[in-house]
């Protein structure tokens, strides 16, 4: 027997999102999953409950497509469970599993399902501020569409601050800021690449004798207390931004800048900080990239000055990072778009394996080249790309962003390494679980995901095509191990997303778990 229930939209979907993280992180590595009867089972073995939903559309690598409510089998009756009763089941689950409790976790995904219902509720049906491109307007609609948050985390919406303030700098809400600007003494100015050119696109106020200016995130002047006497306040002035996916990032169409600031929220796991040697990393990091050979169709986004207070404390509440814009990297015809925006999906196209086959041919042998020959791990995740599409939406180009997600193997670019700070390294394996987590399963599972939604029963032939590019790829450099294993069918390696949240660890420190590997050899 089944008992009907409605649900809100935002409550369906953090159960779902949920019972999804439960399945790839515990349940799904202990055998405690199946499908039977156009419902996937999930089993919390510990605590002995048995849960199911609905499979709109069943995926090869267990990322299902749920549908109506999660329900739970008591008394031979299957009953709907909320996000509150579902986060309360797995808390139990985890707590006899590691044998430490967690009293956060149940509020935690109870407060991103309200974030989500504000965001369902809020959220403007149009851009009020578009700025009349219609290119540049397509890819801020981009950035501020993911209305979900991260598909694959227990509570994506889950953020500290308060809900007025969310409303006025959440992303989804597709809101406009203008910059706070602070004057500091040069002489307590830390600051390298060209930062006042590049700011000057914003119309800045005009900084008194001896100061500088500095951009801060107008949220992060309001959670930082009193200005230190030795800075001077500025007020708010200059170009209108919108906040990207990242909400700390803010995005000027009109001057096609981004300006990286510090926000001392927390969102999902991580601080949104920019610790120092960020800041000295990205344009470092900027400059040792900017002559390696890339394919043709991709390009790095530098991110070539940054700037903060050069004092304790302070230089992580002002620190900012400018990054370069889209422009110069789009032709006629051709539009800019948020990876994390194309795998949202259902994502329709004529030809759903070409479309993919054009994609992949873009992204995979520039990521796996910068890693294996170059020693370069760059973190290709949905919110790291840009995938540009030309006017027949079909991708021409891939743009890679993010150095703060770019670490240098420390086998292969010791001579990078002895001149960066050395949070910037990372050993090999630690290198390759990072590129092919964020390149195989959160970007390209996602993405997948999306183009079988609107085309079903594509699924295996994308997985086919994917095998190709790899193995052409393996074979070009070289047939790296790892790449071999891969194609061997070896497990992809997966973030424990639900996993750390509950250790209540920093995101550095997730571990990675088997996860089932679509283009490996079915022998």
């Amino acid at each position: 027997m089944t008992a009907a229930v409605s649900r809100p939209a935002a409550d369906v979907a953090s159960t779902h999102t949920l019972l999804g993280c439960v399945a790839r992180e515990v349940a799904g590595p202990e055998r405690q999953t199946s499908l039977a009867d156009g419902h996937a089972l999930v089993r919390l073995p510990r605590s002995a409950v048995l849960l199911r939903c609905a499979v709109a559309r069943v995926s090869e690598v267990g990322a299902h497509r749920y549908e109506g409510p999660v329900q739970r089998l008591s008394g031979g009756t299957w009953s709907p469970v909320d996000a509150a009763g579902l986060a309360t089941l797995v808390a139990d689950e985890l707590t006899l599993r590691t044998g430490v409790p967690n009293e956060e976790f149940t509020g935690q995904v109870v407060a991103s399902r309200d974030a989500l219902d504000r965001v369902l509720r809020l959220r403007p049906a149009a851009d009020p501020d578009p700025t009349g491109d219609a290119v540049i307007d397509s890819y801020v609609d981009s950035e501020q569409s993911l209305v979900h948050g991260h598909p694959r985390h227990p509570a994506p919406k889950w953020r500290t601050g308060d809900v007025e303030s969310w409303n006025t700098y959440a992303p989804e809400l597709r809101t406009s800021v203008r910059l706070r600007w602070i004057a500091v003494p040069r002489s307590l100015l830390a600051s390298d690449g060209p930062f006042d050119e590049l700011i000057g696109v914003l119309d800045p106020p005009t900084a008194p004798a001896g100061y500088a200016v500095l951009p801060v995130h107008p949220w992060q002047y309001e959670l930082s207390g009193p200005l230190d006497p030795r800075l001077r306040d500025l007020g708010v002035s200059g170009a209108t931004l919108r906040p990207t996916a990242s909400v700390r990032t803010l995005y000027a169409p009109r001057a096609d800048l981004f300006v990286k600031t510090s926000l001392h929220v927390r969102i999902t796991n991580c601080l949104r900080k920019n610790a120092r040697y960020e800041l000295t990393g990205a344009v470092a990091l900027t400059r040792l990239l900017a002559d390696l050979p890339l394919p043709a169709g991709v390009a790095l986004l530098p991110e070539p000055a940054y700037r903060t207070v050069d004092l304790p404390v302070l230089d992580e509440t002002y620190g900012v990072i400018l990054r370069g814009g889209l422009r110069p990297h789009l032709a006629d015809g051709e539009t800019p778009l948020i990876a994390a925006a194309l795998a949202a999906g259902p994502l329709a196209v004529t030809d759903p394996v070409g479309w993919w086959d054009a994609y992949t041919r873009l992204l995979v042998p520039a990521v796996l080249e910068l890693w294996w020959t170059h020693g370069v791990a760059h973190e290709a995740h949905l919110q790291n790309v840009v995938a540009v599409l030309n006017a027949d939406r079909w991708p021409v180009r891939m743009l890679l962003r993010d150095l703060e997600g770019v670490k240098l193997d420390v086998d292969r670019r010791a001579d990078w390494l002895a001149g960066l700070p050395s949070a910037i390294g990372y050993e090999p394996e630690q290198a390759f679980n990072r590129v092919s987590y964020c390149l195989f399963v959160n970007h390209l599972v996602e993405l997948a995901g999306a183009l079988a939604d609107a085309h079903p029963g594509v699924e295996a032939k994308l997985w086919a095509a994917l095998r190709e590019v790899v193995a052409e790829t393996s074979a070009r450099l070289g047939d790296p191990p790892r790449l071999r294993a891969l194609l061997a069918g070896v497990p992809l390696p997966v973030k424990a997303n639900l996993l750390v949240r509950w250790r209540r660890a920093a995101d550095r420190h997730a571990g990675y778990l088997p996860f089932p590997n679509p283009i490996g050899d079915r022998w």
